[in-house]
């Protein structure tokens, strides 16, 4: 499997260790794996945004651009490459929600924790997106689970909200939940969302995509845990 990584960190040492654990990662899985190491975020937008990258390595605390601010401009842009956050403080940890981040690091990088971790990043590549059908106008439609932001409930029908379209259709909110995985939780009597598109949850509210919606009361922690969980 063709893996397009790169690493961005302003350590010199650090950045060429990590350089050196991920290509030894892709030797011994199999993979092709081109590796270029950027020693900002500005120099990675600079000459490193235009490719199409599979994974990213990005040092949280840099001079400069940060790595979470980096995260949120490309995922602005609609970079959907696996991201792994570097850090030396775990407190970062939180800002992952807002760029669907796969997993933290902690400096100093183990191997055995880096292979772990990029073996999860490309199990995540190389799996075909489970998909739902839905009657449509008269016809059958095949959604992505993956395309889906979030269901609302009304009286007799379901609004399925998707990164493209909104598609209405006859089916109580439970039986569609039945239908997907477990990336999609239940926050209210008239909501499921997908776990992937959160980028807020707070007492009251989740945010999905542009939409803040209702959170059930006590429902704060279980979403919460099954956000770490899906992760």
């Amino acid at each position: 499997m063709k893996m397009r990584i790169a690493i961005c960190d302003d350590v010199p040492r650090e950045l060429e260790n990590i350089e050196k654990r991920a290509l030894s990662w892709g030797l011994s899985r199999g993979h092709c794996c081109e590796i270029r190491t950027f020693p900002s975020a500005e120099a990675f937008l600079f000459d490193g945004a235009d490719t199409v990258w599979s994974i990213l390595l990005l040092d949280v605390e840099m001079t400069g651009m940060s790595g979470i601010e980096l995260a949120k401009q490309l995922r602005r842009e609609g970079v959907r490459a696996e991201i792994i956050f570097i850090t030396s403080h775990f407190e970062f940890a939180g800002e992952g929600y807002e760029v669907d981040a796969l997993h933290y690091l902690i400096k100093p990088v183990a191997e055995e924790r880096l292979f772990a971790v990029l073996d999860k990043a490309a199990d995540r590549l190389t799996e075909e997106p489970l998909s739902v059908l839905i009657p449509c106008e008269g016809e059958t439609v095949r959604i992505c689970e993956t395309e889906i932001l979030y269901a609302e409930a009304f009286l007799h029908y379901i609004v399925i909200h998707t990164k493209n379209a909104d598609y209405r259709i006859k089916e109580s909110l439970s039986a569609f939940a039945e239908r997907l995985s477990a990336d999609f939780y239940r926050i209210h009597r008239s909501y499921l969302v997908s776990l992937k598109y959160i980028s807020r949850i707070s007492r009251t509210s989740v945010t999905v995509g542009q939409a803040e919606l209702p959170l059930s009361r006590g429902k704060y922690d279980d979403v919460n845990r099954a956000y770490i969980d899906r992760n």
